[in-house]
């Protein structure tokens, strides 16, 4: 791996590794899914956790070989309020200035919710300029299937003492 992969790989560690990333949340509303179901209350809820993730670079499409681009597959273990899996890629760009990079990530999360099972898809935006990180992880709208249609949310990850951990704010429709 070149020197500016080896960057673009230590920014995504440096994001899994940095103490406390902060997220936003915000009131989301949902409406009657096509299946009539009649949506009573959009309570929000808290879910929280430990995960595990696989990071593997994957070789690039662009016979130019940038080094400051990357792309990398995602697998996770998730535990706690959340069981189950996900896999996903990322796509990195690292920077000449020490600090600086960013980037997107997409992932199928597929597990039990609180007692809810489906899927529904994760995504990412990592920023940092020069060691100053932002983050957001966001559910796809409309990506949940099975009992977690509807879903809406946001989820921070912590890292401490080299331990990954999620906090998940999330509603979901509540049917009558």
């Amino acid at each position: 791996m070149n020197t500016h992969a080896r960057a673009t790989a230590v920014f995504f560690m440096a994001i899994c590794v940095y103490p406390a990333v902060g997220f936003s949340t915000r009131a989301q509303t949902a409406s009657a899914s096509q299946k009539e179901t009649v949506v009573t209350d959009l309570a929000t809820e808290r879910a929280t956790g430990t995960f595990e993730v696989k990071v593997t670079p994957q070789t690039s499409e662009d016979s130019s070989q940038d080094a400051t681009l990357g792309r990398m597959s995602l697998d996770k273990q998730f535990h706690g309020d959340l069981q189950g899996a996900s896999k996903g890629q990322m796509l990195t760009a690292g920077t000449a200035v020490k600090g600086s990079a960013g980037y997107v990530a997409i992932e199928r999360v597929r597990g039990v919710l609180k007692g809810h099972s489906g899927t529904f898809i994760l995504q990412h935006s990592g920023t940092m300029t020069r060691g100053a990180l932002q983050l957001s992880i966001t559910v796809v709208p409309d990506s949940g299937t099975d009992q977690l249609v509807g879903i809406t949310g946001t989820m921070n990850i912590i890292i401490a003492d080299g331990k990954h951990s999620y906090d998940f704010s999330y509603t979901l429709p509540q049917t009558k």
